[in-house]
């Protein structure tokens, strides 16, 4: 029996997400990935998966799904309201960070996540999804991965993989960093920018705009006056890195960014501060701090410890 999620609603952006596809950013192919793996990881832990299985990545609002065939155990991670309406129409608040057991023509409606931007949806098993270049990360602009590299779509049919283990639940607890202050260290080109637009970018706060998605998250605020050049050669770039075009308003690249660029960057995200900096809704207030490798290097160890943990 094919085992299979109907798509009733695909959400607003809904993708198929694992940790990513590496070594090919010389052929314009960047990583892509999770975006926040903290919960990627939590959300494949709570149904019994290797933390690297692919989940359904969305954004916002999620989708509304209906169960056909064999019962399967699946878990959705983040701050989430969904609802679990069963094929009798009895609807029941959902667990977010809990696994629970849907049966044939079981409904899962992922209403909205809270504060926050991101979720994931894991199964038992994980998904029937093809890998290309050793990855099912979706990247939507170049149209690689799951559904010839789009979205999810309405009436589409997910398959997953069936387990005859027993489906026994589980839950996480755990506190969402809420603190807005974002660690970085200073990129290639921060001496481009002036003394007063060096000490603004640390002192003043910057709000995320409506302007962000998986490839860039642009900031509004103080100005950063460039004064050597607004242009650079084009170079290699990474996820975090904080880039500023002629407007003076930073744009901070994120999991879907495009692999060189040629802005200046002021300052990088240090990777521990990635996942907690990508749940920043537009309005949020960001305050940035500059530390050394040292602390980088140390926090990044107690981010590891913490994936680790769960």
């Amino acid at each position: 029996m094919n085992n299979y999620f109907k798509v009733l609603r695909p959400g607003i952006n809904s993708t198929f997400q694992d940790l990513g596809r590496f070594g090919l950013q010389h052929l314009g192919i960047v990583a892509s990935g999770c975006m926040d793996q903290l919960l990627f990881y939590i959300s494949n832990k709570l149904v019994g998966n290797k933390v690297s299985e692919g989940a359904l990545e969305f954004a916002y609002q999620g989708p509304l799904l209906e169960l056909v065939g064999e019962s399967a155990l699946v878990a959705v991670s983040g701050k989430v309201n969904f609802n679990v309406i069963n094929k009798n129409g009895e609807t029941k608040q959902g667990t977010p960070n809990e696994s629970f057991v849907v049966s044939n023509g079981d409904k899962i409606d992922i209403l909205s996540t809270i504060n926050s931007v991101y979720g994931y949806l894991s199964i038992f098993g994980g998904f029937n999804l093809k890998e290309t270049k050793g990855s099912i990360s979706t990247l939507v602009r170049a149209k690689i991965g799951p559904n010839n590299g789009n979205k999810l779509k309405i009436d589409e049919k997910i398959f997953f993989n069936k387990s005859n283990a027993d489906l026994k639940t589980k839950n996480f607890e755990f506190d969402f960093d809420s603190d807005n202050t974002i660690r970085v260290m200073k990129g290639l080109q921060f001496d481009y920018f002036s003394k007063k637009s060096q000490e603004d970018f640390f002192s003043k706060e910057y709000k995320v705009t409506r302007l962000t998605d998986r490839m860039g998250m642009r900031l509004e605020g103080e100005k950063l006056e460039n004064i050597i050049s607004k242009n650079i050669r084009s170079e290699g770039i990474t996820k975090g890195s904080i880039q500023t075009p002629g407007d003076g308003q930073p744009i901070i690249l994120l999991s879907d960014h495009p692999t060189i660029g040629g802005y200046p960057k002021i300052a990088n995200v240090i990777s521990a501060d990635y996942d907690k900096l990508v749940q920043k809704t537009p309005g949020s207030k960001l305050k940035f701090k500059l530390v050394d490798l040292s602390v980088a290097e140390s926090a990044f160890k107690d981010y590891i410890k913490r994936l680790n943990f769960f």
